[in-house]
């Protein structure tokens, strides 16, 4: 029964032609809804990546699933990402804005500069996800990286001033 289900899965799910994630359809639903921003791209290493955006109910762009990350050590290049596509995507002239929001990890970091560099080369607007202390937490808990990458990228206070 389970292997069955798991062989009908496997026949039924496919990528998607536009965004590369998983779905049952040519296109999966957030690539064909018409609510959707298309000239903002968030590139993503994974579906499950895409779905935590998604759960933040504050993007409303499109999305790029990498289905992976450039890690020379283990033999992964820009060829085996297939980034060719990302490109044709991201350069079909309704993309204005590229947002990179690959993990902060080594090969996440690297996967980040190598897409940043391509595409500015190609005239697009690209972005990175900030980083920095999670909300909620104390700063004495927090590691010394994440830290002065919070310092790094600090932003003005917005609001009225009093006095």
């Amino acid at each position: 029964m389970l292997a069955r289900a798991l062989e009908e899965a496997l026949r039924r799910v496919q990528h998607c032609e536009r965004c590369n994630t998983f779905s049952e359809s040519p296109l999966c639903d957030t690539c064909a809804s018409s609510r959707r921003d298309p000239g903002v791209l968030c590139v993503v290493e994974t579906p499950a990546d895409q779905l935590v955006v998604e759960q933040t109910l504050s993007y409303s762009g499109l999305y790029f699933v990498l289905m992976g990350r450039i890690s020379p050590l283990d033999g992964v290049g820009p060829k085996e990402l297939h980034l060719d596509r990302l490109m044709l995507r991201a350069c079909d002239g309704v993309v204005e804005e590229v947002i990179l929001a690959t993990n902060f990890t080594a090969e996440g970091e690297a996967t980040a500069h190598y897409l940043g560099t391509a595409l500015k080369r190609r005239g697009l607007r690209v972005s990175r996800l900030a980083r920095g202390v999670p909300a909620g937490s104390e700063i004495e808990y927090v590691d010394a990286s994440t830290i002065a990458h919070a310092l790094r990228d600090r932003r003005g206070l917005s609001g009225s001033s009093e006095g």
